[in-house]
Parts: C-alpha cells; structure tokens; sequence
C-alpha cells in the first residue's frame, strides 16, 4: 500500500460537518426535493444526471443477463436507464426515497447497509450514482463491495466531480443561487455536509482496490467536468479485507 493511500485512508470514517438549526428544519423535506426533481434547480440537475445514468447502465442490451447491486439508490432512478437484466438488489438506508417509487416492483432486496448483504449473495455488476461523494465510511463500503462480485464481476461509478472548479460554478449558479433565494441559507454549508469525498480521492481508493480502471469525464479534463465514471474490474481480494479489518479494529 502506498504512503497516499495510506494517508487516505486514515481520514476515514468521516464525521460530516454538523449543520446550524436552520439548516435541519428544512434538511429532509429540501433532500426530498432534490432527489425527485421537485424544483426548478434540482429537475435541471436530474436532467444532466443523465449522462451518469446512462454511463453506469451503458454496459447492458435487452435480453442480457446480470445479477445487479446499486449502492445508494436513492428513487431507484437507475432502473429508469436500465433494461430487465435479472435480479436487482439496492442499498438504501432512507426508507423514504424508495417506498413510493413506481420501480420498487424490480427491486429483489433492499439493505440499509451493505455489511447487511449475506456473505453468500454474489453479483455481476456492482454499481452506484452520485452516491460515492456521500459515503463517511467509503472504503468499507467499497472493500465490501468488492468481495462481492463474481469472477468477472464489474464495478461501475458515477459521481459528480467534487473538488474540481466547474463543478463548483456549476451548483452555486443553480441549485446554491435558488437555495440562498429561496431560504436566505449559503449552499455551500449544506454540500459541505453532504459531499465529504472528493472525486479525485473516490477515484485514488478505486485504483487501490482494482486492478483495471477506466474513467470518463463530461468535460476538459478533472477540473475542468462536471461529472466523472468510473468502471473498474478484478478487484484486489487481499487489499478489501485489509480495509475491512482496519476498519473493524477502529
């Protein structure tokens, strides 16, 4: 393990920044609201979300057969972009986001942590949508996910490009200026909350635990885009359960 990665990975887990009392009066009906598209900032934001979702599900054809876990799934939105290629299984500890949604009938399983997940369950595709930047304890979940999949077995990203300069400029001028107009509130004190990875960092622990990687950006380089993919594949078995034991010993 390299000295970088180890650094890295003695940040974590992560404690979000705590948020001011204004800010959790309207936290969970403005998270709502953002993930269904329910303003005029967050419907332009799901729209281009698009190029993560087709990214992920740009890997399937009808009538391909694949057994799927999604990591954060939120709506289960992804399926919106994906054909009917066998069992789904989500993780997605807000019950809320998921109980009305019109896919909820395709879903197999739904864990609220992937350490929930039993050990025998296996999948071909392990994948997730702007869910990564969320994640405190990520290099647990992303050891586990990798001792999940079968031989063969991919892992598939999409995040938003955090830490880069146009991603920045591209929510303060949407979704941040609607916020402040909306609630007199600075976003930036809320995505401080939320977002506590970095692209480049989720990218770094991705190449630490696989051994082929592939990225894409949507736009000129890292800083310079707005989102990132990510596909990785032959993941380093020894390297996850190092990370899962360290983790476990904190």
């Amino acid at each position: 393990m390299t000295e970088a990665i180890s650094t890295l990975l003695a940040q974590f887990p992560k404690q979000r920044p705590p948020l001011p009392a204004r800010f959790q009066e309207i936290y969970k009906a403005h998270y709502q609201e953002n993930r269904t598209g329910g303003s005029t900032a967050s419907s332009m934001a799901q729209t281009m979300e698009r190029w993560l979702h087709r990214s992920v599900a740009s890997d399937l054809s009808p009538g391909a057969a694949f057994s799927t876990l999604e990591l954060g799934a939120g709506t289960l939105n992804q399926l919106g972009f994906e054909p009917d290629c066998g069992p789904y299984d989500v993780v997605e500890p807000f019950r809320e986001l998921y109980e009305s949604s019109r896919y909820r009938n395709r879903v197999r399983a739904i864990f609220a942590d992937v350490a929930d997940i039993p050990p025998e369950h296996r999948y071909d595709r392990i994948t997730s949508v702007a869910a990564l930047e969320h994640i405190c304890d990520l290099p647990q979940v992303m050891a586990r996910s990798a001792l999940l999949l079968n031989d063969g077995g991919v892992f598939r990203a999409a995040i938003p490009s955090e830490g880069g300069l146009l991603w920045r400029l591209g929510w303060m001028l949407t979704t941040g200026l609607e916020f402040r107009l909306r609630y007199g509130l600075d976003y930036a004190v809320l995505m401080a909350h939320e977002h506590v990875n970095r692209a480049a960092d989720i990218e770094s622990l991705t190449r630490a635990l696989f051994d082929k990687v592939a990225v894409r950006s949507l736009g000129i380089g890292r800083q310079f885009s707005l989102y990132r993919f990510i596909a990785a594949s032959g993941p380093r078995l020894d390297v996850a359960r190092q990370w899962i034991g360290s983790g476990d010993a904190r």
